[in-house]
């Protein structure tokens, strides 16, 4: 399933405070692709290949214009920046870790991330092979040793 699947549940207008995990406004980025130097394979090494992301970042809060809200497109430009200038990884795990770090860092709007990352073509008989990671706020708290 993809992030996109259930992108909006039952609105939550007028709710104070902050919203239960995996429910409320969300931001939903659908097959962004991107280059990436990535893999363990010594061909892998030799120039970067594409990836493609998809991801749904979760609200904390109800989003407002004079308040905390989620710029897709500067999320997106920031994810093409910070994979241009990545050295290389070798697993793609690894990297959908630190991009979830990088956006728990960036923006404190988000509370639920779920991201899914494949390489396109890269097996012979399947549509898509990637991995896939959700996490709340408090995972990435957990990770980076805050306290919650």
């Amino acid at each position: 399933m993809k992030p996109v699947d259930n992108a909006f549940s039952a609105p939550l207008a007028g709710l104070d405070g902050p919203l239960l995990p995996g429910r409320g406004w969300s931001v939903f980025i659908d097959a962004l692709a991107v280059p990436v130097r990535i893999g363990i394979h010594p061909h892998e090494h030799e120039a970067p290949q594409p990836i493609v992301i998809d991801a749904r970042l979760g609200y904390r809060h109800q989003p407002s214009e004079d308040g905390e809200w989620i710029d897709y497109d500067g999320y997106c430009a920031r994810l093409a920046a910070f994979l241009a200038h990545k050295p290389h990884t070798r697993l793609l795990e690894t990297l959908v870790a630190e991009i979830a770090e990088l956006s728990f860092r960036e923006w404190p709007a988000l509370d639920t991330l779920t991201l899914a990352v494949h390489k396109p073509k890269i097996r012979p008989g399947t549509q898509r092979v990637g991995v896939a990671l959700e996490w709340t706020r408090a995972d990435y708290r957990r990770r980076s040793g805050q306290a919650g």
